[in-house]
């Protein structure tokens, strides 16, 4: 009965991954401008969310920080494959830091809570933030430790900090979800009101409503 569940498993496992919309996107940013990448639960409510901030062109929906290529979402959704829901934020250093968006990622989630962020939970969910180099590893590890000693949460932070991997960018009807789907119930109960969260705490310049 094991190796038959096994064996069932392996092969769904393969046919949702032959069926990936799924493709491997290049983290190498144009000249003068920057990519960061970030995961901290439904990519749908962090997009939303580093879209609003003065400094970002775009943020894109996708899977990082696992071990399986060209992930589905229904794949990832299973947290067998180790990648989270993330998003590669693509920024202009000169109006807006790597610092800056840390602090974005802390103010717009719950970091404390492992593998879940509000309704959603599972690994794909958890709190991640990916650094390219031994200055962003520092700046994250050095928020971490303010946060902590301000005591601005209850709970221990529980962010993972990792090199940043390889990203794959989402299905296309993830892309802009928030936007495009502004009456879907998920988004009216669960990513409006964490949007409007953040934005009413949150100190640094946002893009005006359009």
């Amino acid at each position: 009965m094991k190796i038959k569940l096994v064996s069932y498993v392996v092969v769904l496992f393969t046919i949702l991954s032959c069926n990936a919309q799924t493709k491997k996107m290049s983290l190498a940013p144009e000249k003068g401008k920057a990519i960061a990448v970030f995961a901290s639960g439904c990519f749908w409510c962090t997009e939303h969310v580093f879209e609003a901030v003065v400094g970002v062109k775009e943020a894109v929906s996708g899977y990082s920080g696992g071990n399986v290529k060209n992930p589905s979402y229904e794949l990832v959704g299973s947290n067998t494959t180790g990648h989270a829901e993330s998003v590669a934020v693509f920024y202009d250093p000169k109006v807006v830091s790597f610092k800056e968006l840390v602090n974005v990622f802390f103010a717009s989630q719950d970091p404390t809570t492992p593998n879940q962020q509000g309704p959603d939970r599972g690994s794909s969910y958890r709190s991640i933030a990916f650094y390219k180099n031994a200055e962003e590893k520092k700046i994250i590890e050095d928020k971490i430790k303010e946060l902590t000693a301000n005591k601005v949460f209850s709970n221990p932070i529980v962010t993972e900090v990792k090199p940043v991997s390889d990203f794959y960018e989402a299905e296309a009807y993830h892309q802009d979800y928030v936007k495009k789907n502004p009456n879907q119930p998920y988004v009216k109960g669960v990513s409006v009101p964490r949007y409007n969260k953040f934005i009413k705490t949150y100190k640094g310049k946002l893009k005006p409503k359009s």
